[in-house]
């Protein structure tokens, strides 16, 4: 018999224990719903994106010759010119980022850039695949779940 009263009070605050998980989880749950997620996973994506754009242009948007150089040099996509390349990278990484800060067409911005990093993650810099995986996480995140209510997709309904 003592043993089985042991048994019955490991249970008890094992049980108790999970009662109080489930309910901060549930708290949580509702304070870090879909608009919060959805707003950080933008910012987020639309920071990591910009800073690159940046770094590949002079002024507000010239592409700048060391951009072409690197996608001759070293990024080399295929079946793209490294001046095509250059710029197509520079532009995506300004425009796409801004309509995500905007929550404008959140999807098919996010889609356009998990496209991107895809290329990324194949042809350039495969090693780097968990930095990848975290950012395709939030992309994935906003393209299935879309922008939330506090964004212009929200304000117009665009789901």
């Amino acid at each position: 018999m003592p043993m089985m009263n042991a048994v019955a009070q490991n249970t008890v605050p094992a049980a108790g224990a999970r009662g109080l998980h489930n309910r901060i989880a549930d708290r949580l749950g509702s304070l870090i719903g879909h608009d919060v997620l959805a707003l950080a996973a933008r910012l987020g994506i639309a920071g990591v994106f910009w800073l690159s754009g940046r770094t590949k242009v002079e002024g507000l948007i010239t592409v700048s010759d060391s951009a072409v150089a690197l996608f001759a040099d070293e990024y080399q996509v295929p079946l793209l010119a490294p001046e095509l390349a250059a710029h197509l990278a520079a532009y995506a990484e300004h425009l796409f980022p801004l309509l995500l800060v905007l929550g404008l067409f959140t999807r098919a911005s996010a889609l356009a850039l998990l496209g991107m990093t895809a290329v990324i993650q194949i042809f350039v810099y495969p090693a780097a695949w968990p930095t990848h995986l975290v950012w395709a996480a939030a992309m994935l995140y906003l393209v299935g779940r879309g922008a939330g209510r506090v964004s212009l997709d929200g304000r117009f309904g665009l789901h």
